[in-house]
């Protein structure tokens, strides 16, 4: 099954030589799973000719808002209602996340209550699941015929599902904890409270779920569809 992968940002210069761009870090997430990749750097305008060109699509993270006035925004979200219609399945990933919602009617925001970084715990109808964050705006309002599958209390809408064409997440799976460290020490500073990251490097330790969820992610795309 080939998965498309939407690169909506960069990984700092500083730590990708060593832990790899995003696409790299989604292939090692859900290796094992039977996927092969192609990456798209939409971020830099470069974008599928057709959303059947792929089995699937995953939105990647971001440093940027999806509100921003970017010129790559507007064909993103058109591609994905295209996507959408098509029932083409597709995976977003915080700003992916993000995007989806938006492009679907929803409305994000940075949020009030400031960032969620590093491993943050998220209820799964029950199923608690602890996954690295990094993250201040959100999915303040989802959009209709999405359901929430996620929640804690500093984010409601922190994973949605939109019956079997799209499958978001608010956290991020891919970041294992040398990568969050790497972030609090290139982008953080000056940028996220000091207290936030105080908070976060004491739980770099924390057990992840990230494989749970890359099965979830695999289950998703491999979905029977007609």
């Amino acid at each position: 099954m080939l998965i498309g992968i939407l690169q909506t940002g960069l990984a700092p210069e500083l730590l990708a030589p060593e832990m790899g761009d995003y696409p790299d870090m989604f292939a090692r997430l859900l290796d094992g799973h039977g996927f092969t990749f192609r990456t798209w750097r939409v971020v830099e305008g470069e974008f599928p000719t057709s959303v059947t060109e792929c089995d699937g699509w995953l939105i990647t993270g971001s440093r940027h808002g999806v509100y921003e006035d970017h010129p790559w925004i507007p064909p993103l979200e058109a591609f994905i209602r295209a996507s959408f219609a098509a029932h083409v399945p597709m995976v977003g990933i915080c700003f992916g996340h993000q995007i989806i919602a938006q492009a679907m009617g929803g409305k994000v925001e940075r949020y009030a209550g400031g960032w969620a970084v590093g491993a943050t715990r998220y209820d799964f109808g029950g199923e608690p699941v602890t996954l690295n964050a990094w993250h201040r705006d959100q999915v303040i309002t989802a959009p209709e015929g999405a359901r929430v599958i996620a929640s804690n209390d500093f984010c409601t809408n922190a994973a949605l599902l939109y019956d079997d064409r799209a499958f978001t997440v608010q956290a991020h799976p891919e970041f294992r904890p040398e990568f969050v460290d790497g972030l609090m020490k290139t982008r953080g500073k000056g940028l996220v409270p000091d207290e936030v990251m105080a908070e976060a490097a004491q739980h770099l330790a924390d057990p992840l779920q990230d494989k749970t969820m890359a099965g979830r992610i695999a289950a998703f795309f491999k979905e029977p569809r007609v």
